[in-house]
């Protein structure tokens, strides 16, 4: 596939370093793709790996052949691991079938494709998670750096009140370490919406329990602008190129 885009940034930028921020490969694979002359600049082949693109101009990288890293959306279920399995557990990676499989793919996994969990959901939780061999991608969502929201809806027993979603938005530690601000609504009867920057071992259960409710469902609906929509539970999809560009734009 081929991509094109007008460069409107104020300033100079070196080709490669806008080509990783703009999700089209990490620095490195830019020069690569630089010195096998498929970088160009308004129709003019680039052949310095440290060339600036300047505001107005056109960068076109052509079409290398093969497919890219594949990345996927899963609709997890409960009862499997996002991660690496222990004795008697399935991992997610598992569902990734052709039956299972909505739309086309350029490959089907088997068990020699290394798709790891960008951002890891529990055996006992349901709902969106990313798997990919992507490098770029999955510093764009679990890097330290990384600034996506990540939504859930939950479901828990025990009194709601004001005051409760109050320390769940903020004021809570784990392990002895303020948790980031939250943004925690109610939403009806038993259902809370929590929307997170950041991912700790079972964070929003252990929030749960520390204001004195228990998690009895938990979903995740959307990371950045990504959602869960209509996708069937056990189903998969291909990420798209422009929803993996969305991801890094917004990280």
């Amino acid at each position: 596939m081929v991509w094109s885009r007008r460069y409107d940034e104020a300033e100079p930028q070196r080709v490669n370093k806008w080509l990783a921020q703009s999700g089209v490969c990490s620095r490195r694979e830019a020069e690569g793709l630089i010195a096998q002359g498929l970088v160009s600049i308004d129709g003019e082949t680039v052949s310095d790996a440290g060339r600036k693109i300047l505001p107005g101009q056109t960068l076109t990288v052509a079409d290398a052949g093969g497919a890219g890293p594949l990345s996927v959306v899963l609709h997890k279920p409960m009862g499997y691991v996002s991660a690496q399995p222990e004795a008697g557990q399935t991992p997610a990676v598992r569902l990734l079938t052709r039956e299972a499989l909505v739309g086309d793919s350029p490959t089907l996994p088997d068990r020699d494709t290394r798709l790891a969990p960008l951002g890891r959901l529990d055996m006992d939780s349901r709902g969106l998670l990313i798997l990919s061999e992507d490098g770029v991608l999955a510093k764009a969502i679990i890097g330290p750096e990384s600034d996506l929201e990540k939504e859930y809806l939950v479901r828990v027993t025990g009194k709601i009140t004001p005051e409760k979603v109050k320390l769940l938005c903020h004021g809570l530690k784990l392990d002895g370490r303020a948790l980031k601000p939250a943004r925690v609504s109610h939403v009806q009867g038993q259902e809370l919406r929590f929307i997170l920057k950041e991912g700790r071992n079972r964070q929003i259960r252990r929030m749960c329990e520390l204001v004195g409710m228990h998690v009895m469902d938990l979903v995740r609906i959307r990371i950045g602008a990504l959602r869960l929509g209509d996708l069937p539970e056990g189903r998969w999809r291909v990420l798209t190129p422009e929803e993996r560009a969305s991801l890094i734009d917004q990280a």
